[in-house]
């Protein structure tokens, strides 16, 4: 049942559902993405979108047996102001006699599972999506691995929906307010395309900032 206190957002202030992955990684990764527009392509995101390519392709349908897959499918949701495209969702007739059909969103990732949780936070926020569409109950999900060529799969429970929100929200304030998040340098770091746009190096305290953009002064006025 929904809550009447909860926050509806208008079409005007959607925020890209792909980025609430990037924001579960990284906020300030996030925001130099989303905020201020900046990307570099390296190894990883070539990879990632190569992955892709198949299973954006939203003429493409297959059916195996029982189970139709239906490509690139357009979602949105107004409890999390988000938009953004399903890889693949499966629609598996239960029997024969019924007529009902179970919904299993499939997301394509680069790699192997993570050892955190931006992968599932992703896919159950497309699942959030999907039921408010379509007034149904998604209980779980599935990440393919490009690397494993294994299906992961990912139970839709309140824990990770109630995370789901939390991050929705936040990225929704940062948006708004227009702040991108400072740096924090950690093992993150090391694979990050925007290590070099990002400088975590200036997270090292105010000093450190300071000393940096003294020594940018004192080069330009030399």
């Amino acid at each position: 049942m929904k809550d009447k206190n909860e926050k509806v957002y208008k079409e005007k202030d959607y925020l890209s559902l792909s980025g609430i992955q990037h924001f579960a990684f990284c906020e300030r990764q996030w925001g130099l993405i989303h905020i201020e527009g900046q990307w570099i392509e390296n190894a990883r995101t070539a990879e990632g979108r190569n992955l892709h390519q198949k299973a954006d392709d939203p003429y493409l349908t297959e059916t195996r047996g029982n189970v139709k897959l239906v490509r690139s499918v357009p979602l949105v949701s107004k409890n999390l102001g988000l938009y953004g495209v399903a890889d693949v969702i499966e629609l598996q007739k239960m029997s024969k006699e019924e007529s009902s059909v179970r919904y299993n969103i499939v997301e394509y990732k680069r790699g192997k599972p993570k050892p955190d949780d931006r992968d599932d936070v992703q896919l159950c926020a497309q699942s959030i999506c999907l039921e408010e569409m379509l007034a149904i109950v998604i209980d779980y999900g599935y990440l393919y691995y490009g690397e494993t060529k294994h299906r992961h799969k990912v139970e839709f429970n309140e824990c990770l929906r109630t995370r789901v929100k939390d991050l929705s929200d936040r990225m929704h304030w940062l948006f708004e307010i227009g702040k991108t998040p400072p740096p924090v340098k950690d093992k993150r770091c090391k694979n990050c395309s925007l290590r070099s746009i990002c400088v975590p190096e200036l997270s090292r305290g105010n000093q450190k900032i300071k000393s940096y953009l003294k020594n940018i002064y004192v080069s330009m006025k030399e």
